[in-house]
């Protein structure tokens, strides 16, 4: 390293301090409510190469610390007061889903680029199938709004008329996206601003090299973590609800590979890429953002005085197979990779607490539902707003509870206030808070979800729910915890009317429909018989446990007059603990019916056959051959065999497709 440790912290910490003013300039001149309340944006002060190297640690959206634009960065020569942009996801693999539009903008200090400085915020809509663009039941990418391809919007501080006047004239909400595609310019023009300022105390050159120390001082810290992880694989799975409206699970795979201070996340056995909007565009980088954000979760948790760079990601390398859901080709769709990444972090975090399990927490509730509504004023103006995320809590960790309705990996996106919402919105919010008995039981519970229930006034109103998931697997218990609850969402619920949606997102309401909207609760840790009966009672004063489920959970007696009762409650927890012991990991009931038909040896089945099959056949064929299980039964005695051989009869109707001569090898050795 180049600056001895003292200089180094001051650096990191001038940078952190450039990057939150970068933040804050943006949240306080954004007219969206999802960037200045929701709070979905990031900034980073950048290396010359395009990594990242500082970024706010306490709001914003926290997936970006391994962000890199490098790819994008190398397409330009630069001078100085120009600013370039782009939301294709499919160039350069920094924009994600169309709505995302980055922005970065080079340093000069005497003549010479010393770095960059960049934002992203997510707009509101930008344009596409359905209003706030995304939807899962979008198929391609040309359904989801306007791409800008990487361009410059600035060239020597004069602003590109021709590409502003493009954008406005692609969506539904022109002003609202001029005024947020402001705050971007003023946001990188402060980071410009700091950056001098920095350069002032410690010269250009000491400032350059030091951006690399920060890096290399991360790449330090991260292989220290990993060498306290036993070496070995580490395998786990999960699932999402649907892989299209009224589909089968999606399945996100991981293998995590420790050895000595390197890791490798090994995402093959992970579903094909979807004919839905689910799928994550990553380019098969081996340190994408989105592909990595599970480790650095992780490798935080495990010591969170980490500097958290692209550095941190230096010892870990990620395979992700092409035309697969974490490695997606033109022309998927892409605008609901949110859903997934989410999946792909508690898959991530599963396979480290099989290495780890008394280190890290059970699984969040994850799924948070990001809210939007599209409807009228009295007046006749129209109206689209972001109203908030509604999501579950924090996974119980091995020494505490987790956090009540949190969103916990997706908890940088913040509530709106009631009052925010219901000025800027012509709807009536009817209830808004903790839902009881929803998180996991455990030795340290899991975090409670929230709820909201909203009336609209106007017809042809529009929500939709972005990112609904958990209505069927649920979020997961570690170390003897169990599972939490599965979300809900419901239209008129309790009225005659009432119409359970499931996995729906895009919903058209009439005047006078209410919308009831229901996060998953997380994961417990530890045996519930072990959790203090006086935590248990206290649970059921702050009205997050019931009576009946500290009795039937937690072997906990409590009185009417909410008084603990220590002798029946001693009686209960003895003829309890007399039962089986409890799992390595609490499944819901979701997970193991679904597993007791698709096992491990068929799913390993399945994924052979798919890496043989063309990119454009794997969705289909997945469905005909878990239709054809479907049909004789599902019954698993028949194990790996059957899926090769209701893919033979998948293969006989369609030429197009190969007959994969190995296959009755890879089956026989994974049954």
């Amino acid at each position: 390293m180049n600056l001895d440790m003292t200089a180094l912290q001051v650096l990191a910490n001038y940078c952190a301090a450039a990057a939150e003013s970068m933040g804050w300039t943006l949240m306080r001149t954004a007219y969206s409510t999802f960037v200045k309340e929701t709070e979905d944006f990031s900034c980073q002060v950048l290396t010359r190469d395009g990594l990242t190297v500082a970024s706010p640690k306490t709001f914003g959206a926290t997936w970006y610390t391994g962000l890199d634009y490098g790819d994008l960065i190398r397409l330009f020569d630069y001078e100085e007061g120009d600013i370039c942009i782009t939301s294709d996801p499919y160039a350069g693999y920094v924009a994600t889903h169309t709505p995302d539009i980055h922005m970065w903008k080079p340093v000069f200090r005497d003549g010479r680029i010393v770095c960059f400085v960049g934002c992203h915020i997510h707009n509101t809509d930008v344009g596409g199938a359905v209003p706030a663009t995304l939807s899962r039941t979008n198929t391609e990418i040309h359904q989801e709004g306007l791409r800008i391809p990487p361009m410059r919007l600035m060239r020597h501080g004069v602003l590109n008329a021709d590409l502003l006047a493009l954008i406005a004239n692609n969506v539904r909400l022109p002003e609202q996206n001029h005024g947020d595609l402001n705050a971007q310019i003023a946001c990188v023009n402060v980071g410009e601003r700091k950056i001098h300022e920095i350069i002032d105390r410690f010269g250009a050159d000491d400032f350059v090299t030091g951006l690399d120390d920060l890096l290399e001082y991360a790449d330090n810290q991260a292989r220290a973590v990993i060498r306290t992880i036993p070496d070995g694989e580490y395998a786990f799975a999960d699932y999402a609800d649907e892989d299209q409206t009224g589909g089968y699970p999606v399945r996100i795979a991981a293998t995590l590979k420790v050895h000595g201070d390197t890791l490798t996340v090994d995402f093959t056995g992970s579903d094909p890429q979807l004919a839905s909007a689910l799928n994550m565009p990553t380019g098969g980088k081996e340190r994408h953002a989105l592909a990595t954000v599970g480790t650095v979760y992780a490798l935080y948790c495990l010591d969170p005085t980490m500097m958290l760079n692209a550095g941190l990601m230096r010892p870990t390398r990620v395979i992700l197979p092409e035309g697969t859901v974490m490695n997606a080709v033109m022309p998927a769709a892409v605008g609901m990779r949110s859903l997934l990444c989410n999946l792909a972090q508690t898959v991530v975090i599963g396979a480290f607490c099989r290495a780890v399990p008394e280190r890290l927490p059970a699984s969040p509730g994850s799924a948070v539902s990001i809210m939007n509504v599209k409807t009228t004023t009295k007046g006749g103006r129209t109206v689209m707003a972001s109203i908030g995320p509604v999501g579950g809590g924090a996974g119980g960790g091995p020494f505490a509870d987790g956090s009540e309705g949190c969103g916990a990996n997706m908890s940088f996106l913040k509530n709106t206030p009631v009052e925010i919402n219901e000025a800027e919105v012509p709807i009536t919010i009817r209830r808004y808070g903790l839902v009881p008995d929803t998180g996991g039981p455990g030795l340290y519970r899991g975090g409670t979800a929230l709820e909201m229930e909203f009336q609209l006034h106007a017809p042809q109103s529009m929500v939709t729910a972005r990112n609904r998931d958990r209505s069927v697997f649920s979020a997961w218990g570690l170390a003897g915890g169990r599972a939490g609850t599965v979300s809900r969402f419901a239209r008129n619920p309790g009225s005659e009317t009432c119409t359970e949606l499931g996995s729906q997102d895009v919903v058209v309401c009439e005047p006078g429909d209410v919308i009831l909207i229901q996060g998953p609760g997380a994961g417990g840790y530890g045996d519930p018989l072990e959790r203090p009966p006086e935590a248990v009672l206290s649970d059921v004063r702050r009205g997050l446990v019931s009576r009946a489920r500290a009795e039937t959970d937690y072997g906990v007696v409590i009185g009417p007059d909410l008084t603990l009762d220590a002798a029946a409650t001693a009686a209960l927890r003895e003829r309890g603990r007399s039962e089986a012991p409890c799992p390595e990991f609490g499944f819901g009931e979701g997970r193991l019916a679904f597993e007791r038909v698709w096992t491990r040896d068929r799913y390993a089945a399945l994924t052979a056959i798919l890496a043989e099959v063309p990119v454009s056949w794997r969705f289909f064929v997945k469905h005909q051959i878990f239709a054809d299980l479907k049909q004789r039964g599902e019954a698993a005695q028949g194990g790996a065999a059957d899926v090769y051989r209701a893919y033979e009869a998948v293969a006989a109707r369609f030429s197009d497709l190969p007959r994969v001569q190995a296959l009755p090898q890879v089956v026989q050795s994974a049954a």
